[in-house]
């Protein structure tokens, strides 16, 4: 089972391998110090969440989500519950949340952002430290309608990277993926 010190690993050998989100990784190095609380939707001020930005066989295209309750398009993600491997999470989400079998994922984090998450009902606004791995589809690429989603696109990842329509976190990885 992966431990704080393995995440905290992983996070340093990111801030190796992206220098401009560096001192973001060390944030979340800081975060990841306040235990295993930090993976859990009860640590109110904000918690751990993985995301998959999720690439076709080929790794031409990504899909996205219309995300219901946020109302735009997105990558698959949600909280980590108390687990603290977060690509276990990338993964899990992705699956649910796309109905698509054959996923794994690759390579180590991919991906960094943390964003506010406004205030609802009974629920203070807080912090998902979201941490992202790519997932790759290895067979059937037709997502299924779920509650989570409303719709899922497939879009060509060179096209998300050059149209500022999308979330710049959508660009970013986009723009990363490219780059590799």
């Amino acid at each position: 089972m992966p431990t704080l010190s393995a995440l905290d690993a992983d996070l340093d050998r990111y801030a190796a391998l992206e220098p401009a989100q560096a001192a973001l990784a060390a944030e979340y190095r800081a975060f990841l110090r306040g235990g295993a609380a930090a993976f859990t939707r009860a640590h109110r001020e904000g918690h751990f969440t993985g995301s998959a930005f999720v690439v076709s066989a080929d790794g031409e295209r990504a899909l996205l989500l219309f995300h219901a309750k946020l109302q735009r398009w997105l990558q698959p993600g949600g909280h980590s519950d108390g687990e603290m491997d977060l690509a276990a999470v990338a993964l899990r989400e992705a699956s649910e949340e796309t109905g698509l079998a054959g996923l794994c994922v690759e390579g180590g984090v991919f991906d960094l952002d943390r964003h506010a998450i406004p205030a609802r009902r009974d629920e203070p606004g807080h912090l998902h430290w979201d941490v992202r791995y790519v997932v790759r589809c290895s067979s059937d690429e037709t997502p299924a309608i779920n509650a989570e989603s409303r719709a899922f696109a497939w879009h060509r990842i060179d096209a998300l990277a050059a149209d500022a329509a999308f979330d710049p976190s959508i660009k970013r990885m986009a723009q990363r993926w490219l780059a590799r």
